[in-house]
Formats: C-alpha cells, structure tokens, sequence
C-alpha cells in the first residue's frame, strides 16, 4: 500500500498529503474530510478502509496515526451549506478545508508539496493525484479514512446527545430502518440534510 506514496517520494515529493472524507451519504450532520502527512517509509500495521475496521481498532490505529503523523487536518461542511451546494461540492470543498488546516503536533500549520486524493480533485495550486478507491490502495488515504472517520464519530456521540429522538450513536446518520421511521415519527431536526428527506418524508 506505499506503492503511490514511493513512487512520489522518488520523484521528490516530501510532504505528502492523503485525503478522504466520511459522513457523504449520511442523512444527518456534517460531512467531514481529513487530510494527513505521514513521515516517509512509514508503515503502521492494521492501516486499511475505516469501512473494514471494528471501532475499536479504528480507535486503536487513530492513535497510533496521530501521534506519528507530520501533519494533520480536518475540514467539516454543514447541512446547510450540503442543502444550498449539493453534496458533491460540499465534500470537495470539505477536503479543501482539511488541507488548508493541516497543522503538526505544535500547532504550527504545515504546506503539502502533493496530493493524494480518494476520488475527488481540488480547486487548489497543489500538485494532485485522485486515486479511486484510494482508502484500498493507498496506505496514507487509508490512514486519512481512519482519522476522518473516528472523528465524525465521536461527533456523532455529542449529536445523539443533543438530537436523542435518532438513534445517532447507532447509525452514526446513515437512513438505517431505524432512523427513517424516527424522522417520519418525529420530523427532521436543524442538522438533517432537508435535501436527501423528500422522498422518505413523502413515505417512499
């Protein structure tokens, strides 16, 4: 999985960041992206699609990402902006953030020279490089995935506490059984995505 990543190294790329969201077909809440700079040859075991990872090893790998990470960065976007620009803008403009807030361990914020992206490009004067099913081939990407997904989590955690009629902690905003039929009983909340709702509150 350091295949891409070694083949920029060789061309002189040092600071490479992956990128990758989580949080694109939820119903509910924002969409999330991180973007992370790993020290060159480095290779954290167990590192793959968040998708194919308990939460428990999720967390455990987040861990050891962060603290061995140059640099990392999280962009989110709101339902509202996801409702005016559509989801599509709104994950790429997420990924846009997540890289200009890329910061290392003191805080200071840290320029990438490239670009690893799991299926989208950015409107930004950084050499890239959009990777399909990145989060299967690149070990960064995957590491990004990860990172992206633990914390959009854990905001699910908060948002269930705020938003208890969903059943959030569970499905973590994805139109689960469960949450269709809490939003037909009890009506979307300020954080549902109004333009991923109209055929489930018409009962379709």
């Amino acid at each position: 999985m350091l295949e891409i990543e070694r083949n920029l190294w060789k061309a002189g790329y040092e600071k490479i960041a992956c990128i990758d969201e989580v949080g694109r077909g939820c119903l509910f809440g924002s969409v999330l992206a991180a973007a992370v700079i790993l020290p060159k040859e480095l290779y954290i075991e167990g590192v793959r699609d968040s998708k194919k990872l308990s939460a428990k090893k999720r967390e455990a790998l987040y861990e050891i990402v962060k603290s061995n990470a140059i640099a990392i960065g999280v962009g989110t976007v709101s339902p509202e902006i996801i409702d005016k620009i559509n989801i599509k803008k709104a994950t790429v403009l997420a990924m846009k953030k997540a890289v200009n807030n890329l910061k290392d361990s003191a805080g200071e914020r840290i320029l990438p020279e490239y670009l690893l992206i799991d299926a989208e490009s950015i409107s930004i004067d950084i050499p890239q490089k959009s990777i399909i099913k990145g989060d299967d081939t690149s070990h960064g990407i995957a590491a990004a995935s990860i990172v992206a997904k633990v914390i959009r989590d854990r905001m699910c955690l908060k948002w269930s506490k705020e938003y208890p009629n969903y059943g959030i902690h569970q499905h973590k905003g994805y139109g689960t059984k469960l949450h269709r039929e809490a939003l037909l009983k009890y009506g979307p909340s300020k954080m549902h995505r109004m333009s991923f709702l109209k055929k489930i509150l018409q009962g379709q």
